[in-house]
């Protein structure tokens, strides 16, 4: 149980950053630790360990960070694993980009697509489609500004392409369409029955990486997912989701510098940011910690 090993921390100093500190399993993720996270994850783990006593009757423990990769989600969690190892509570990061049901060239193909087709349902609904507008739409297409909110001021019609494109973007984005809930659902059950040896899946981003491994959670207290959606709710068996909260603006900037795709300055991209942005202040009430991009906890009942 974890009460002895709660018991044993007394006086709490964050140790001194060493090489081999875990972070999480997403293969060739690029994780580069700075002063702003190192005081936000100092922040956080006070709070965290008395959250943890009232699980100290458990074996196992399920934390999630969630929030837009912009905040340092992956970096954070990283640093609050290495404060639990190093306190004796044995942490493993699970890296929750593992699970998508597509890689990420055919999940951002899917995602276009759900919006341009369903945007032009929405045109032909309204009455607006005419050839004149598929030969403008085509324009746009190629150059990738049929998302552009600037655009529909020049062509108005525009508008009802994107609102059409974007409420059938929302339905997919985030929810069991996208992302494999039910296998992560088995392996968090699996973690908490003790289960010693669990298969914990792993994705490149060409169609032939994907394997497992086999990892032994024999001696792990606690489970930490690192995830933009580790506060849907769709995913169980979390005890403490800890939101990281950030702007779309903020998010779009660190996907850029870790350089996770080619076009985060897209209009698609930041109707993306916009979405999934919504879906985080919608699960930020079922937070149990909420801090701010300035390092401010934050009430998730007022928030």
């Amino acid at each position: 149980m974890l009460k002895e090993k709660l018991e044993r921390i007394t006086d709490w100093e964050a140790p001194s950053l060493r090489e081999d500190m875990p972070h999480g399993d997403m293969p060739g993720d690029k994780i580069k630790i700075g002063e702003e996270h190192i005081d936000k994850a100092t922040k956080i783990f006070p709070r965290l360990l008395e959250i943890l006593k009232e699980y100290e009757d458990r074996d196992k423990v399920v934390l999630s960070v969630f929030g837009g990769s912009g905040v340092g989600k992956s970096e954070i969690a990283s640093l609050l694993a290495y404060y639990l190892n190093d306190s004796g509570i044995n942490a493993y990061v699970l890296s929750g980009d593992n699970y998508p049901r597509r890689i990420p060239l055919y999940n951002d193909a899917e995602r276009l697509s759900i919006f341009r087709s369903e945007g032009l349902k929405g045109l032909v609904a309204s009455g607006a489609y005419t050839p004149e507008v598929q030969k403008t739409l085509d324009e746009l297409w190629a150059n990738e500004t049929d998302p552009d909110p600037a655009k529909a001021e020049e062509y108005p019609w525009l508008s009802v392409y994107q609102k059409a494109g974007r409420d059938a973007l929302s339905g997919y984005l985030g929810t069991p369409k996208e992302q494999d809930y039910e296998q992560l659902n088995a392996i968090l059950d699996a973690f908490k029955k003790g289960q010693e040896k669990i298969c914990l899946k792993r994705m490149g981003r060409s169609e032939e990486e994907r394997w497992y491994d086999v990892v032994d959670f024999s001696d792990t207290d606690v489970l930490i997912i690192e995830w933009t959606h580790g506060g849907n709710k769709d995913l169980h068996g979390v005890d403490i989701p800890i939101l990281l909260n950030s702007t779309p603006e903020e998010t779009r900037e660190h996907r850029r510098l870790r350089a996770r795709d080619g076009k985060t300055d897209s209009a698609f991209t930041t109707m993306v940011l916009e979405i999934e942005q919504a879906e985080l202040m919608e699960r930020a009430k079922t937070a149990k910690i909420i801090l701010s991009k300035g390092g401010d906890f934050l009430d998730p009942e007022t928030f």
